[in-house]
């Protein structure tokens, strides 16, 4: 199934679709650079391939159609199908199709690798022997070439016969590739053994050969190279069934997200009979059931029951969230405590589950601008040695020297020679990341923006719902001397409270909730609101208002007037029968991990910029709390937007952190956009970077991978370049047996998937703390408890 998005045409440009294509057959960064090149013929079509997931993303007119896509790899020499729709067995749903070294065939990935073993296994069993009685001359018996040969004829046809059939396909195409080095290399290694054995003297009976890492001169007797002719084809084998392995391996964690989908759910009906349904015909609006244990089927609200959720596999959070009728749940979390009835309210691709999947899938199918660098490399790599090679084999020949040595040189040019670690270089360690960073709840939109990570030197971040959490809290109660007592007073003004839908009715409501310790509280009569002043109402006999502090109020409280003002908290008098009895202080709650990700993101010389729609005075209460200098207080959506543009005009690399969609215009205009999970969907549209779980303190997290993932991609490129650098100037000059340089080859490939494999073990730095600037005794206890303000 194609995967296609349609954006709306602009002007007369034509309409472009996405498709996506499985691509079979290719083996180093040449057949990269040839099928891009053969799909880039195509009028209007642009193609980015990717040699570690064996696929291929293809922006195209819509009237060019994937079948005609999919011929045209074909007459690249590769072949190429539209990906199958999920399966909804476990075992079906794999996220990469790929057919194995080996054969282009139409196998799953478990079979292409199981063939590529079988064919391994039987390689190596006729090779070693081959291998020993070559390398080790007092073990050389009487006829012991004539055994050898026998030996390595069906490694040179059978084993080596994917390499043979590629290298022909190529030659029709006028292309070469890896495949064609090798094949090269096996035929040159083995015809002139067979030349040596049948009429240069070696078939003699008696006939001993030293063995030598060095190419040597002949002793007037042609010598054999059949240790050559089976040691590249199993060598190069066991490189690719490890590299095989190993790459698999880098796509783990977005396996992983496929198996967090439920496959089926129980649905409960308005009878409260339950019955159980595939999860593709859960639809929105029905009420499925989550037992202990059980994963969430689909992205829902909780209607009954209460527990603790498990979101560690899909955010990186490690401690579990409490949840209780009303709260939201993700598809894929574990319900690691009581029973819980859920109502669906997004289901397939429109779960957060999936759309983590997809960003997933399409950060892998770009590439780095080194990563082009490479590509372009590859394209003329595999012509350049030919030619090198046949070089070779005229200079030492036109030199004097005997053929074996001329031979050997050439062979061992071919055979060295690796593009293959130039196509996995960044790929590989692409998938590693960005699957490591799923994990870690960072999801990256490609290379571009690991590239923004790693060199941003500026972050404009917003307040409300990204510093802060959005939503409001009682920070302090005062309650005044002789009266009814703080906790009575909170009582009767819960209360009233209760009738209330204003965020700071709300959160009073909740405070003394929580303050009564399991105790309702009463009912209120006569409830009457009036805006800009507060309530009103009856509770338990009692006239309790909840009002503005603009009332005669007794010393204590007005004393506490401008504490609250000064912390940038709202303030509300509570009077029960015309006597204020309290003031509440409601404030925004500062995220805790805001202070540790401020202070990280210092440390790892990226300033904060503060930017908010907000009073100026809660502004500046949350940039003095978190230690920060530039505050932009009462910024329309505009005012962001310019603020962005004026940055990068001064040579700031800019990044912008929103959640909202007043954010939308400043995170798509700036150097790299950040969004927060817990944001609207206009604010995750625009941005490069999504924290899934909402917390700012994933961004220090994300600066530190990206910086890591570049700095594994220039390794695995540097040893790519220096390995050919090295040695194929030595082959060239004769000091490279050919085995050796079939090993080295096998080895520079490993190496490079194997670097790669490493950053799906990195881990954040513990954090530390804070001691970027001193802080005060009142800021040090708001740090401390998370503080509200």
């Amino acid at each position: 199934m194609a995967a296609e998005k349609t954006p709306a045409p602009v002007g007369d440009a034509p309409v472009l679709v996405t498709t996506d294509l499985n691509v079979g057959g290719m083996t180093c960064a040449a057949c990269v650079r040839r099928v891009e090149k053969k799909l880039g013929k195509l009028d209007g079509v642009t193609a980015t391939v990717n040699l570690a997931t064996e696929s291929a993303r293809v922006v195209h007119p819509a009237d060019v159609s994937p079948e005609q896509l999919v011929t045209a790899v074909g007459q690249a020499g590769y072949t190429a199908a539209l990906p199958e729709p999920p399966k909804p067995r476990r075992g079906d749903r794999e996220t990469e199709s790929r057919s194995g070294s080996g054969a282009d065939s139409e196998s799953g990935p478990e079979d292409a690798t199981r063939l590529d073993l079988e064919r391994l296994l039987i390689t190596a069993l006729l090779s070693v022997p081959v291998l020993v009685l070559s390398m080790v001359p007092a073990w050389q018996f009487r006829n012991w070439q004539w055994l050898c040969f026998a030996l390595a004829a069906p490694v040179a046809v059978w084993s080596a016969w994917p390499f043979h059939i590629r290298a022909l396909r190529g030659l029709r195409h006028s292309t070469a590739t890896m495949d064609t080095l090798v094949s090269l290399g096996v035929v040159a290694s083995f015809g002139w053994s067979a030349y040596a054995l049948f009429l240069g003297g070696a078939g003699e009976p008696g006939m001993t050969m030293p063995f030598s890492l060095l190419p040597e001169a002949s002793d007037g007797m042609a010598h054999v190279y059949l240790e050559a002719a089976v040691g590249v084809p199993l060598f190069v084998l066991t490189g690719r069934y490890l590299e095989a392995r190993a790459r698999r391996g880098t796509g783990a964690a977005l396996r992983s997200l496929a198996e967090l989908s439920a496959k089926e759910v129980a649905v409960r009906d308005a009878a409260g009979s339950e019955r159980l349904v595939p999860i593709e015909e859960l639809s929105v609006g029905q009420v499925f059931v989550v037992r202990p244990g059980e994963r969430v089927a689909t992205d829902g609200e909780v209607t009954e029951g209460s527990s603790a959720v498990d979101l560690s596999l899909v955010t990186g959070e490690s401690e579990p969230v409490e949840v209780q009728p009303g709260s939201a749940v993700t598809g894929g979390a574990v319900n690691a405590g009581g029973l819980l009835l859920v109502r669906a309210t997004a289901v397939g691709a429109d779960t957060q589950l999936a759309r983590i999947t997809k960003l997933v899938t399409e950060a892998q199918a770009g590439k780095a601008k080194a990563q082009r660098l490479a590509d372009s490399v590859a394209g003329v790599f595999v012509p350049v040695v030919l030619a090198l090679a046949v070089t070779v084999l005229g200079f030492w020949l036109g030199a004097g020297a005997d053929p074996q040595s001329a031979v050997t040189a050439c062979v061992a040019v071919l055979v060295v020679a690796c593009p293959c670690a130039l196509g996995l270089a960044t790929p590989t360690a692409l998938m590693a990341a960005t699957g490591r960073g799923a994990q870690l709840g960072v999801l990256v939109a490609g290379p571009q923006a690991l590239e923004g990570l790693q060199h941003l030197d500026m972050v404009v971040l917003d307040k409300t719902g990204t510093l802060t959490s959005g939503h409001m809290s009682v920070a302090r109660v005062t309650a005044a001397a002789g009266g009814l007592g703080r906790d009575e007073a909170l009582r009767l003004a819960g209360a009233v409270e209760q009738g209330s839908e204003h965020p700071l009715g709300r959160a009073i409501v909740s405070y003394a909730t929580r303050a009564g310790q399991g105790q309702g509280l009463p009912d209120v009569t006569d409830f009457a609101a009036t805006a800009g002043r507060g309530v009103r109402g009856r509770v338990e006999g009692r006239l309790v208002e909840v009002i503005a502090p603009d009332c005669e109020l007794p010393a204590d409280l007005a004393d506490a007037l401008p504490v609250a003002e000064a912390a940038a908290h709202t303030p509300v008098v509570v009077r029960v029968d015309g006597v204020a009895e309290a003031l509440i202080e409601i404030g925004d709650v500062v995220r805790p991990g805001s202070y540790r990700a401020v202070d990280r993101l210092r440390r790892l010389g990226v300033k904060p910029v503060l930017a908010t729609g907000d009073r100026e005075a809660p502004a500046r209460a949350v940039a003095s709390a978190l230690g920060i200098d530039d505050v932009h207080a009462r910024c329309t959506p505009e005012d962001k937007a310019d603020l962005v543009r004026e940055l990068c005009e001064q040579g700031y690399r800019v990044a912008v952190v929103g959640d909202g969609v007043n954010d939308a215009a400043a995170l798509a205009g700036a150097d790299l956009g950040i969004a927060m999970g817990s944001g609207t969907d206009a604010a995750i549209g625009a941005a490069d970077v999504t924290l899934v779980r909402g917390d700012i303190e994933a961004l220090a997290d994300a600066v530190r991978l990206a910086r890591r993932t570049l700095g594994t991609i220039r390794a695995n490129l540097l040893w790519a370049f220096g390995y050919n650098v090295v040695t194929v100037p030595l082959a060239m000059v004769g000091l490279l047996n050919p085995m050796v340089a079939a090993a080295a080859m096998s080895v520079s490939s490993v190496l490079v998937v194997a670097n790669s494999l490493r950053l799906r073990a990195w881990r954040p730095s513990p954090v530390r703390t804070p001691s970027a600037r001193p802080a005060s005794s009142k800021t040090t206890a708001r740090t401390a408890h998370g503080g509200v303000l």
